[in-house]
This record gives C-alpha cells, structure tokens and sequence, in this order.
C-alpha cells in the first residue's frame, strides 16, 4: 500500500533524511519513531506529497507520490502536527469544505460528516467555532478533517499531541478501530503509543533509519535472548552447577538472600524455551519456588540503545 526507496531530502547543504527505504502492507499501523529533528516529519510529509524528495520514489495506492500526486492526495489522508484549521469557520462548516476540496459527492457529505463527528468525539461541537475549541479538541477535528474523505491511507503527525489521558485512550482506540479499512502511518513522540497501537515500528535517526520491525522482535534482537528472573528460598549453595548441562543458558548470577528468599537471573540465548526444565531442576534439588519472569527490554531502552549508539557512531 505504501512502498518508499530510498528516498532523501536535503534543505540547501542540510540533508533532513537519506536513503530511507521501507513498506506498509494494506491495513497495517506503522509507527515512526524518532528524536526531534530525525526526519519523521519530512518522510510523512513527503509521503503525503506536501514537497518532493530530492531522490528517491516513493509510491502510495499504487500512484507514484511524484508522477501522480491529486491521485495520490485523493487517496491519503494527512494530519500534520500543526492541524491546518480556519478557526473563524464552525466545526460542521470546515469539515463541510473539506469533504468538498477532497472530491466526496454532494450526496455523501452530510452522511460523512455525522460519521466522522461521531467517530472523533465532536458530536456535539458542529455549531462551535473552532477557535474557541480547547487545544485537544482542535485537534480532534484535525483528525476528523483526515478522515472525512473516507481515505485508503492515513498519515498522522503527533495525533495525540495536546490531547488530556482520556482523550489519549480515546484517540489511541480510534485508531486501532481504523486498521485493516485503512493503511496508517503514525509519529509519535509518546513511546508507549506505539507499543499500543502499532503492529511495526520505525525507528529514526538524524535521517536514517536504524531499525525497523515488530516490538517483540526488536526486544529479542537486541536483547541477543532474554533474561529470566526467578525468585526461590532454601539452600541457596545448590543452585551452583545447576544449569551447567542446559546449552542455551549463557550464565546465572545470583543475587544475596534476603528473608531466606533469593534472586536468580538467568542469561538465556536464543529462543528456546527453557523454563520447564529450570523449574524442575530448582525443585528437585530441593529449592522452593515462588516467581518466575522473564525481563524483556522495554520500548524506551530499546530506542535510547538505537539512537545513542547511532549518535555515538556518527
């Protein structure tokens, strides 16, 4: 649905991104990660055909970005940071407009309008003038003017930016909802949104993209396995040479006894499942156990590790 090859964008002699590459299957939620300045906004932008590439193709729908843009720009659509709203226009009238510029028929602009107020939490604010809407709700009709096309992609800048919790939540949901009806490309600043929304992540930086996968398979990938953590009582001496015979775990360091309770983790490569046989050797060496967990890099330490290292090398 979205195919980008090695797309690069320099401003004068600064280069806001180079030879980014990568593919949105139909249907799927991507998230874009970044620091600011890394070139999200320029990739989306670009995307959403809003100013060319200095190189690189980049196809959306099946129409070429550059080739083919009012087919494209019928096809997407776009939530910039920075909502481009006339605030002296009331909710229903600018929705109205834009359902309009954006080609929906006569006979379905009233019917899109009521489904995207509804679908954004504006139900009740169509007769209010958008200036005097709260910087959250400003927002909320951005996102209603992306939808009110009914759009096979959907590329949204920072969409829960100045939004309260409940609205985050909302807004999160929403989203979900539209995955598999529509494509989606997301930013976002907020680590924990991706994990909750998106299905894959890009993670970019000073304009190139440093990784690009599943959460899950970025944690194992970088983690080179997991880390299991066992909480037990008894003879702590027995666990010594316990595991020695199990291949896959690389070491165990154990932590003091506190309470007669102790902590082990256990460094395991690969994926291979071996937690039934930790949990039968500590029991049949006579050690009592209460917990066992495995420890899986989160989000934000996964994304510091990438960009730091990155920066580090640059």
């Amino acid at each position: 649905m979205i195919k980008a090859e090695h797309l690069t964008k320099r401003f004068g002699l600064a280069t806001a991104i180079e030879d980014v590459s990568f593919e949105v299957g139909k249907g799927e939620i991507l998230g874009f990660l970044g620091p600011n300045g890394a070139g999200k906004t320029t990739t989306m932008r670009i995307l959403a055909g809003f100013f060319p590439a200095t190189q690189g193709i980049a196809v959306v729908a099946g129409y070429d970005v550059f080739k083919q843009p009012l087919d494209v720009k019928r096809r997407v659509g776009y939530l910039p940071e920075n909502p481009p709203l006339y605030s002296e226009m009331k909710v229903d009238s600018y929705l109205r407009f834009v359902a309009t510029i954006n080609g929906v028929a006569k006979s379905k602009i009233e019917t899109q309008l009521e489904k995207v107020k509804q679908r954004c939490g504006l139900a009740d604010h169509g007769k209010r003038l958008i200036k005097h809407l709260s910087k959250g709700y400003k927002q909320r009709v951005g996102l209603a003017q992306a939808l009110i096309h009914d759009p096979e992609v959907l590329i949204l800048d920072e969409p829960t930016i100045g939004l309260d919790p409940k609205q985050i939540i909302e807004v999160r949901e929403l989203i979900k909802s539209l995955a598999g009806r529509h494509t989606i490309i997301l930013s976002t600043h907020i680590l924990p949104e991706v994990s909750m929304t998106c299905q894959r992540v890009i993670i970019i930086n000073e304009g190139r993209i440093v990784a690009m996968d599943t959460p899950e398979n970025l944690t194992s990938r970088l983690q080179g396995g997991e880390l299991i953590e066992v909480e037990a009582a008894g003879d702590v001496e027995r666990v010594h040479g316990l595991f020695k015979d199990i291949p896959q775990i690389r070491n165990v360091s154990v932590g003091p006894p506190s309470n007669g309770h102790f902590i082990l983790t256990i460094n395991v490569e690969g994926k291979e499942e071996v937690r039934h046989l930790i949990s039968r050797r500590m029991i049949e060496a006579g050690l009592n156990l209460y917990q066992m967990k495995v420890q899986t890099m989160t989000l934000e330490e996964i994304f510091l590790k990438l960009t730091t290292r990155e920066e580090g090398a640059a």
